[in-house]
């Protein structure tokens, strides 16, 4: 018999599909979660940083750890990869959520929307629109076109916009991780997404910024410190850094966005609070389904599906 430890918000998707040679123990609060993690050969856990650190390290049985989450830099992979841990986690299970996410931010920005919103609380009638920029004839940069850029890709090309996406290894009509920077200036739109890693810490810093499109635009569904945050509000104030029009943020450096902080005064700047990934009703159902798509082949001891580096982190 295996036993996993799962979430109980995929038993609703699990629970009459597994074989009888699983045993599940369901866990609902972080300290049944650590009560049970040495039990576990097979987890499914899903919990915040910290907690999930911790149910690791008490799964000394542990084999196979299933996540829905996308980026997985928020687990202890060294010691995962010492005991000989398999994960596999959720990428492309928030592509369409997080794409969405950033054509609402491009559409925000271009039509000046966050106004019309302000206005609407005033009880204001606007008889001029705040914002008249089209989507469609402008251009965008996609660094990281995995899953999520690859999606963003898809929605912008629908409304006209040209894109140009970025890979590491290349690729036909890509551009490689090394020629992406001499071209930042030709785009409107720089759209972020690439893995959080060591080396894509402070991707974005002042001399990307110099270099980009006066009046251009970066949206970031990376992770926050893929951006020097000083030099963003370098470039965003149109000091020293350079000048660009805005930033759409879903992630910050800090997180959370401390309340004191000078990101929430720019009127430039718009922070979405890490809620792209999460806007959607279906995801412990599609997370459910990419675990059961992987355990019979765990239980086989065939290569699993959506398998992470964990010496690469992604």
């Amino acid at each position: 018999m295996t036993v996993a430890l799962l979430t109980s918000r995929g038993r609703p998707f699990l629970e009459e599909r597994l074989p009888g040679t699983v045993e599940a123990l369901w866990f609902e609060t972080p300290e049944q979660l650590l009560t049970l993690a040495p039990q576990a050969q097979i987890g499914w856990f899903d919990v915040d940083g910290e907690v999930m650190a911790e149910a690791v390290s008490r799964a000394e049985s542990l084999s196979w750890l299933s996540t829905v989450a996308a980026g997985v830099d928020h687990m202890p992979l060294g010691m995962m990869a010492e005991r000989g841990v398999l994960l596999t986690n959720g990428a492309g299970l928030h592509a369409a959520a997080v794409a969405e996410y950033a054509l609402l931010g491009m559409l925000s920005i271009a039509k000046g929307y966050r106004e019309v919103v302000r206005a609407q609380d005033r009880h204001e009638w606007l008889t001029e629109p705040p914002g008249r920029r089209e989507l469609a004839g402008t251009s965008a940069l996609i660094v990281g076109a995995g899953e999520i850029g690859r999606r963003v890709a898809q929605l912008l090309r629908a409304f006209d916009v040209d894109v140009q996406e970025v890979r590491r290894n290349g690729g036909a009509g890509t551009l490689r991780a090394q020629e992406w920077r001499a071209r930042l200036g030709e785009f409107d739109w720089v759209v972020v997404a690439v893995p959080s890693t060591p080396e894509t810490r402070g991707l974005f810093g002042a001399a990307e910024f110099a270099a980009m499109k006066r009046g251009a635009v970066i949206l970031n569904f990376a992770r926050g410190e893929v951006i020097d945050t000083d030099a963003l509000l370098a470039a965003v104030d149109g000091g020293s850094g350079g000048g660009i029009g805005g930033a759409f943020l879903d992630v910050t450096d800090p997180e959370p966005l401390p309340p004191e902080h000078p990101l929430w005064t720019r009127d430039n700047v718009h922070v979405s609070m890490h809620l792209s990934g999460r806007s959607q009703e279906t995801i412990f159902q599609k997370g459910a389904a990419r675990f059961m798509a992987n355990l019979p082949r765990f239980l086989a001891g065939e290569p699993l599906l959506h398998q992470v580096d964990l010496h690469a982190g992604y």
